[in-house]
């Protein structure tokens, strides 16, 4: 069975059709021109030096080279053969903080978008290591398990909204005990968490949590979105419309603010690194350059099937029939009869 790796190329093929109406018209148009300069049958014999088939069995060798061009650049496979691909890589979890207060605007277009963008871009970055996400709020689940399906990992992250949980508040702690509770727990490396937020703990202590990360060899790299002093909590209504700010029982208005001295002690413990979101967009860059310097574990061999390309065949057999229209002479030689001197 035939395939193409190109197939749009295929669509060139509607050239041939053309050139073969180019042609007709090109020979109707040197017929009508003999019949200008005299009787069509004197004009023939007088032009018997050029060969009217062989100018038609060139043009035939034009298009039939041009089709031959058009399926090499299709490229056509036909057969298939097993492959076996080693991956090596590291198992990443990232816990997205999508809590009310990502909806803030102080970071355009939104905190949360920033924070999906730079993960979006992260995923694209990948080769070999096994992705995973984890949403929090006031509580944690595994919003997309550890997959090597980078396309299946982005479906998830698009999926993330602001209030996702239902729970309000910033529980770090239960982001944490997920994701030690996701990765294997018989590995004591090739794990990292990446933890995105935007405001202060609400989940107590986070020490112990901490300790364990560190024993079973889970490095935690943290992203701070947001400001250390403190911003409103944008309310915004089904249609994404921001009505107002999230206020107390007493009517005051709610800030968020940013622990950055928190963040910073969990990546330092766990032999990871702590980051401000900025505009640059490049914390999650820098992070995934410390990741790649990591030592790698094999994944497994993952078997495919590869298609053999034989696109080679039908361009040399293409260039095969335009050098023999370009060594064909239109001229033929035409051998003289004797017949009498006065004749």
């Amino acid at each position: 069975m035939i395939r193409f790796a190109n197939p749009i190329a295929l669509y060139f093929l509607l050239f041939i059709p053309a050139g073969i109406l180019f042609y007709y018209f090109v020979f109707r148009w040197k017929t009508k021109s003999l019949q200008r300069f005299g009787n069509l049958e004197l004009m023939k014999k007088l032009t018997s030096g050029v060969s009217r088939g062989r100018q038609k069995f060139k043009a035939s060798l034009v298009l039939s080279g041009m089709f031959f061009l058009i399926l090499a650049l299709a490229r056509p496979q036909i057969g298939t053969r097993l492959e076996e691909v080693q991956r090596e890589g590291v198992d990443i979890l990232v816990a997205v903080d999508v809590s009310l207060s990502m909806n803030a605007k102080d970071i355009a277009p939104s905190r949360l978008e920033k924070a999906k963008h730079e993960v979006g871009t992260l995923i694209r970055q990948l080769a070999g290591d096994r992705i995973g996400i984890i949403a929090f709020s006031g509580d944690a689940f595994l919003h997309c398990p550890l997959t090597l399906d980078y396309g299946a990992a982005k479906l998830f992250l698009d999926a993330l909204e602001p209030g996702t949980i239902a729970d309000p508040g910033t529980n770090i702690n239960r982001a944490i005990t997920v994701a030690l509770n996701s990765f294997d727990q018989k590995e004591r490396k090739y794990k990292v968490l990446i933890l995105i937020t935007d405001g202060e703990n609400h989940g107590g202590d986070l020490k112990p949590l901490i300790d364990q990360a560190e024993r079973e060899g889970v490095v935690i790299h943290t992203v701070g979105i947001g400001s250390p002093e403190g911003v409103p909590i944008p309310v915004v209504n089904d249609q994404g419309i921001q009505t107002g700010f999230k206020k107390d029982r007493s009517g005051s208005v709610v800030t968020t603010k940013l622990d950055e001295l928190t963040l910073e002690k969990i990546a330092l413990q766990t032999g990871g690194k702590y980051f401000r979101a900025s505009g640059s967009e490049d914390e999650l860059d820098q992070i995934y350059s410390t990741i790649t310097k990591m030592e790698k574990k094999e994944l497994g061999a993952v078997k495919f099937t590869q298609y053999e390309d034989r696109y080679q065949y039908f361009l040399l057999f293409a260039l095969l029939l335009l050098l023999w229209e370009i060594l064909l002479p239109e001229r033929v030689r035409i051998k003289a009869e004797w017949r009498g001197r006065f004749r």
